[in-house]
């Protein structure tokens, strides 16, 4: 289970929760211009637009969960499972494998409106990466400053929803996702106004009171009603650095502390990690879940004009600032 969203305030934010109960491995990981994407139906691409996000790297080829190109383009991909449905290669399409499909559309589209296009004509394939790791029931937010969009690969086909939500979680499908938040529509940021029952003394006794009946539970239906509501609401100054905060402070509103999502395994699902991409200056902004501290890597400090890819472990130790 996972959980996505946009900011915006000068500059404009891309990130996600990965909310799981282990980890491949997963690093902070630039694709520069020059490295060789051979992909399984297209051309391949000795030139591409660089890319940074968070990957499993395996045989030296990078497993996207989220990132975002030079350009500002940014797309993650969250589970779906049982709704999820990828076909064969069909002719006359642009075939692609769903584990290629972030750096597919990142490499070639330099913003949403080319990504729109380019995916009215797609096929996301059943093509798994290896034996040992088959193709992931996924959907994908994808944004930029301009606008935002949901991609679904169901049984009718691919859906290409506009996202005016800005958010993403996991089942239901996305269209059910947004009739769902009809039932909130009375929640508020601001003390509430007695319309239960005008003539009656019913008075607010707390604040934050506006907000009453807003879900509080793990579930994806939940964690999508109340990250559109944080993030809605949310206002923060405009620097770096109260920006990066604030987005935080968004995620941080439906991260999942071990103990609390139990699996039949008998492990816990946890947030592994919570990202923040400012996508105007390529800067990808991270915590773990025993790291609370920001670290982030940017990839214009990197020499984005070379083959090789460039990886960063996450921090996943915690970092305590002692003042005495």
């Amino acid at each position: 289970m996972c959980t996505a969203a946009t900011y915006k305030t000068n500059d404009f934010y891309f990130g996600r929760t990965l909310d799981y109960e282990f980890s491949y491995g997963d690093e902070i990981t630039v694709t520069p211009r020059n490295y060789p994407f051979n992909f399984k139906f297209t051309e391949s691409l000795g030139s591409h637009y660089a890319i940074i996000g968070m990957a499993y790297v395996f045989d030296n080829y990078p497993l996207y969960y989220d990132a975002v190109n030079e350009k500002g383009l940014a797309a993650a991909g969250l589970n779906f499972v049982g709704n999820a449905c990828y076909n064969s290669e069909q002719s006359g399409k642009y075939n692609v494998a769903q584990f290629e499909f972030i750096p597919w559309l990142l490499c070639r589209c330099g913003n949403i409106k080319e990504a729109k296009e380019l995916l009215t004509n797609a096929n996301i394939t059943n093509t798994p990466f290896n034996e040992s790791l088959p193709a992931a029931q996924l959907h994908w937010i994808i944004a930029d400053k301009n606008g935002c969009i949901t991609v679904e690969s169901v049984k009718d086909g691919i859906k290409i929803y506009e996202n005016p939500v800005g958010v993403l979680t996991n089942n239901p499908p996305f269209d059910m996702q947004l009739q769902n938040l009809n039932n909130y529509m009375s929640l508020s940021a601001a003390d509430p106004k007695n319309t239960f029952a005008p003539d009656m003394n019913l008075t607010t006794y707390s604040r934050g009171m506006g907000a009453l009946g807003l879900p509080g539970d793990l579930s994806s239906q939940s964690r999508f009603v109340r990250a559109a509501f944080v993030k809605a609401n949310s206002v923060s100054e405009n620097t770096e650095e109260k920006s990066v905060s604030q987005f935080f402070h968004i995620l941080n509103s439906v991260s999942q502390p071990r103990g609390c999502c139990k699996l039949e395994s008998g492990k816990y699902e946890i947030t592994i990690y919570t990202s923040c991409c400012n996508t105007d200056k390529g800067i990808y902004y991270y915590t773990t879940y025993d790291n609370h501290q920001i670290s982030a890597v940017d990839m214009h400090r990197e020499n984005l004009d070379s083959s090789a890819l460039i990886r960063y472990s996450p921090v996943k130790d915690e970092q305590i600032n002692f003042q005495n």
